[in-house]
């Protein structure tokens, strides 16, 4: 992967290696700045804890690259917030956070709110269901901006290994990304084709530029963020980061299809709104999607699902200052 691709494009993807957690924290100390990595989690009781965990011991206690770890903790009805908690994290409940602008489903709300609560200057955002997680998911999306004062926006790529139903596959993963989003921007947005994964949701970037951003609420934030930078800076100011390999938790077809519908919305919207067409894309939508299912009764039925889409204000409008939300421990940033 050495063609830079049409002018405006992301920039190739540069490997994790380059960069280690000790020169990257002098870089942060000579700056002058700070750095949170933010992990929206909810029901992630069997992951969140070696996330949030291996995160702190490398880049807080060790190194003093990430000054907090912060676990977003989305509503769980498990021992996330828990488990997050034991592992060093500052723990914060997703309701309390902007309380005053209530609350709902979704990872961009939880993503929303637990930037927010950060208190960074950089933000860092890693899923809460990486299953060989390790600190070049920081160092490497860190990298590029602590390096290089052209980049704005960075984005994890990697390998997306297959694991469903007892069933492994070493490529497969990213059905969604596949069936629908790369060909979506072959042909509404051919500039930024040259992303290798343009889902990831690890993604890092300053606090000013991630406040200046609206969120959609649900599954659609990262196609929306990543369009609406490419609108603003340029695609050429997002960089991208080789982290090798990602394992995780896959979800059923059907729940991917209920996440593609979202991220149909989402493409739609920003469309419309590059067209100049009335409608922006910064008001809700409804799709009402049928899936097929089989009864007990050997009947087949369609079920109907309520796909709707909506989207945060940008944080700036509605926080003019950091806060650090309400926690359930002491705080570790330093």
């Amino acid at each position: 992967m050495t063609d830079a691709g049409p002018s405006g494009s992301p920039r190739p993807p540069i490997a994790h290696a380059r960069f280690t957690a000790e020169d990257l924290a002098a870089r942060k100390r000579r700056a002058g700045t700070s750095v949170s990595v933010v992990i929206p989690a909810r029901d992630e009781e069997a992951t969140v804890g070696e996330v949030a965990g291996t995160l702190h011991r490398t880049l807080c206690e060790r190194v003093g690259l990430a000054d907090e770890v912060l676990v977003v903790d989305a509503g769980s009805t498990d021992a996330t917030g828990e488990r997050a908690r034991r592992a060093g994290a500052r723990v914060v409940r997703q309701a309390e956070v902007l309380a005053e602008h209530g609350d709902g489903p979704g990872k961009g709300e939880a993503m929303w709110k637990g930037l927010a609560a950060s208190r960074g200057q950089l933000v860092v955002f890693v899923d809460a269901d990486v299953v060989d997680i390790g600190p070049r998911f920081v160092t490497g999306l860190l990298g590029p901006l602590l390096t290089d004062p052209t980049v704005a926006f960075v984005k994890a790529c990697y390998d997306r290994p297959l694991h469903l139903d007892g069933h492994h596959r070493e490529h497969g993963g990213g059905r969604v990304t596949e069936l629908l989003v790369r060909p979506l921007l072959a042909t509404f947005w051919p500039q930024l084709t040259t992303l290798v994964q343009p889902l990831a949701g690890e993604v890092a970037a300053s606090r000013a530029l991630l406040a200046s951003l609206p969120f959609e609420r649900g599954y659609g934030v990262e196609l929306a963020m990543l369009l609406d930078v490419a609108a603003r800076h340029g695609g050429d100011a997002i960089a991208q980061v080789d982290l090798g390999r990602r394992v995780h938790v896959h979800q059923p077809l059907d729940a991917l299809g209920r996440m593609a519908t979202e991220l149909l919305q989402v493409a739609l919207a920003r469309a419309s709104a590059d067209a100049g067409a009335d409608g922006s894309g910064t008001t809700a939508s409804t799709t009402l999607l049928r899936q097929p299912v089989r009864t007990d009764g050997g009947d087949l039925r369609l079920v109907p699902h309520r796909i709707e889409r909506d989207e945060r204000p940008p944080l700036m409008q509605v926080q003019p200052r950091p806060t650090g939300g309400t926690t359930e421990n002491h705080d570790h940033a330093s």
